[in-house]
């Protein structure tokens, strides 16, 4: 009960460093939370390969919204900015501790991501400083689209990488 428990607070803390913090020393701290969860609630034996495919996917994800200007960051270039990749790399840590109760059944992650997703990238977008190229309505409910079928994704791929 303590390690999910210690995952979201994790999970929590290197959100708002990554979101707060940008590309900064605080990512650091986001730096952190990662290693203390590999270090303490699991390891980078058993989750290494999923915080890596979910990161890569999560990353070209969002590299593509960017490219396609449904965000803008005020960072120049094609991709997202490093404190997104570690996000990513933040919420694969999650996937098989604090979330793992929205594995199953599927409609349950993709309810979660539907509503979720689209909070999160909306608090995110208001405290980092990111617009969105379509307008907040429209692109809430296009993410909330794309993340009812991607959380369900990312639970498939955190359990087809389990060791």
């Amino acid at each position: 009960m303590l390690k999910p428990l210690a995952n979201a607070v994790l999970f929590q803390c290197g959100w708002f460093a990554c979101v707060l913090g940008g590309n900064s020393p605080w990512l650091l701290v986001a730096a952190a939370a990662l290693a203390v969860h590999l270090l303490w609630i699991s390891s980078w034996s058993r989750e290494g390969q999923a915080i890596l495919a979910v990161t890569l996917l999560g990353t070209v994800i969002d590299t593509s919204l960017r490219i396609f200007g449904v965000f803008h960051f005020s960072m120049p270039g094609p991709l997202i900015p490093l404190w997104l990749v570690v996000l990513w790399a933040l919420l694969a840590t999650t996937l098989r501790h604090c979330l793992a109760w929205s594995a199953r059944p599927w409609w349950r992650a993709s309810l979660l991501g539907a509503v979720g997703g689209p909070l999160s990238y909306y608090a995110g977008s208001q405290l980092a400083g990111v617009s969105f190229g379509y307008g907040t309505t429209p692109t809430v409910i296009g993410l909330a689209l794309l993340w009812a079928l991607l959380f369900p994704v990312l639970h498939w791929v955190a359990r087809q990488l389990e060791h």
